[in-house]
């Protein structure tokens, strides 16, 4: 069996869920790819059901580690299992059966669920080329499970919706959590899903929201949604901030320069590869638009792919910062990556017209979601995510006047 050929893409044109919905309606079989530069996921079909799902470098990790939260597994006994996997070549699930370590059915319970976490991740990628290949079948995956794809892509519509109202009840990375003592109910009676209980079963004052997503056998999702469910609840409650680890006291300077470097390059990646689609990168024009932003720490931001080995470092642009006087350090920085953004958007209008503008800003502005999601307390008060649309609305109100005067 060949390829799929009717079947290959961009996320950015095509939406993962519309992806899904053609092959369980077309009841397919074979393997859908789906990557960018730095991620690769790949999902089974049989008939139009999902089997398996692998994500490329981290999946049978993954399937560990939630079997090591179920407590039946040392951590030695895990890098033994692992360490045959390699070995045979066999899939992990299947070691850890022939090691008794685990029973069939409890693998198949959390390879569904890391089959799971793996597919519902997608449903929040903007881009990333895809391809079906029809009639091939996982390599090394002999135990599968069968998924209702149709139930998955209601149920990951719903994760996407719910994720956003979740967030903005969770507490901030810092604060520990403990159940209230007193819980102000109507009734006599709380009713709690199994998983609800499973996680209120964790908190016991010291954990943070991280130290229960660490612990959780859960996967992250389902945890943070049990835990909102018991905040909004008034079961649990806030237990004040957690100690700075002595041992990692982080520095938060580096930590939001970091941040800033990551959002930034790949805010400029997606523009100078939208630019070069149109224009082709031997253009003069092009070439002599990047090389007017290059000096000073600017030149670590040519908008290199990320996904490359070839990257300016992160150390080597840091080093650069640590040169400017501290006590105006941040603000010359971001003020220079915002002009440096606004700049480029409305070289971008000048040269390549409304459209493509818009294009631009489209993709440009979905790159604040990742580092939000990840340090959303620190993002928040250094005021990141403000400065960032800033620019955005910046390089707009640029526009705006350009199509006003003509």
């Amino acid at each position: 069996m060949g390829n799929y050929m009717g079947l290959t893409g961009n996320l950015k044109t095509v939406s993962f869920p519309d992806i899904l919905q053609l092959l369980a309606t077309g009841k397919k079989t074979g393997i859908l790819q789906v990557s960018t530069t730095a991620r690769q996921k790949e999902i089974a079909f049989r008939d139009g059901n999902i089997v398996f799902a692998s994500s490329i470098n981290s999946s049978e990790d993954l399937l560990g580690n939630l079997l090591l939260k179920r407590g039946k597994i040392s951590k030695a006994e895990l890098e033994q299992a692992i360490t045959l996997h390699k070995q045979t070549g066999r899939q992990l699930g299947n070691t850890l059966v022939d090691m008794n370590l685990f029973d069939k059915d409890e693998v198949i319970e959390c390879l569904k669920m890391q089959i799971e976490e793996i597919v519902y991740n997608l449903f929040s990628w903007q881009e990333g080329e895809f391809k079906f290949i029809e009639g091939a079948a996982p390599k090394k995956a002999l135990l599968t499970v069968e998924l209702n794809t149709m139930n998955v892509i209601m149920e990951g519509t719903r994760r996407i919706d719910e994720w956003v109202e979740i967030q903005k009840v969770l507490p901030p990375d810092n604060i520990k959590l403990m159940l209230t003592q007193s819980p102000k109910t109507k009734k006599d009676e709380i009713t709690l899903l199994l998983d609800e209980f499973k996680i209120l079963s964790l908190i016991n004052g010291e954990r943070t929201l991280l130290d229960l997503i660490e612990v959780s056998p859960l996967g992250e999702f389902v945890t943070c949604r049990g835990l909102y469910k018991l905040i909004t609840g008034g079961l649990v409650q806030s237990a004040g901030r957690a100690e700075a680890k002595d041992d990692a006291v982080e520095n938060e300077e580096e930590v939001i320069l970091s941040i800033l470097f990551t959002l930034y390059n790949s805010c400029f990646y997606r523009i100078r590869t939208l630019v070069e689609e149109i224009v082709g990168d031997q253009n003069p024009m092009f070439n002599k638009y990047l090389a007017s932003f290059r000096n000073g720490f600017l030149i670590y931001f040519p908008g290199f792919d990320p996904g490359s080995d070839l990257n300016p470092t992160f150390d080597k642009f840091y080093t650069e910062i640590l040169k400017i006087p501290s006590l105006v350090r941040m603000h010359t920085v971001m003020s220079a990556l915002e002009s440096m953004l606004s700049n480029q958007l409305e070289y971008v209008f000048y040269f390549l017209g409304l459209g493509i503008y818009r294009q631009a800003l489209g993709t440009v502005r979905k790159e604040i979601s990742a580092p939000v999601a990840m340090r959303r307390e620190l993002v928040k008060r250094y005021k990141i995510d403000e400065n960032f649309i800033s620019s955005l609305k910046k390089a707009d109100r640029v526009v705006k006047l350009v199509k006003g005067a003509s």
